[in-house]
């Protein structure tokens, strides 16, 4: 079986609300899962992770930082009908959400949809979408604490 390599990006948007991470989720063939989607020719991998964020859940983003990748493969069928194995890589970004309604998303999507995302990570199916999750929140969590800290203030020695 013949084996074709795709790369694609995706993203967690997230928002806070009274003290609480949200982050939007896609609904597509029976599963909750996060929005990603083939990088185009010409286009950069983080672009790709903002558009593919976009027109599956209907929110404009902007990149925080860089998550990680996930890989796997699967079976699927060519264009003409042949059998292949796909070998696909995901490369993740963090998205700090700026505009858009999650009714706002493509065909492609069932439904896209605000969760807390404590709540998110229940309603992931693949261990590896998880632990992108685990990546946002740790990320947001330390974001959070450097943000409440107090400042340490430095004596001058005498």
């Amino acid at each position: 079986m013949r084996t074709v390599r795709e790369v694609s990006a995706g993203g967690v948007i997230y928002r806070e609300h009274k003290g609480q991470f949200f982050i939007a989720l896609i609904h597509v063939r029976k599963r909750w899962g996060l929005p990603k989607g083939h990088v185009e020719p010409g286009e950069r991998i983080d672009e790709t992770a903002v558009r593919e964020v976009r027109e599956e859940t209907g929110l404009l983003g902007n990149i925080k930082r860089k998550l990680g990748a996930i890989s796997y493969t699967y079976r699927g069928k060519s264009k003409d009908g042949e059998a292949i194995r796909i070998s696909k890589r995901v490369t993740f970004f963090l998205l700090h959400y700026l505009e858009g309604e999650v009714h706002g998303h493509d065909h492609e999507v069932d439904e896209a949809r605000w969760f807390p995302i404590h709540r998110a990570l229940g309603k992931l199916v693949f261990a590896t979408e998880r632990k992108m999750v685990r990546k946002a929140l740790n990320s947001l969590t330390a974001q959070a604490a450097r943000a409440t800290a107090p400042a340490i203030q430095e004596t001058p020695e005498r």
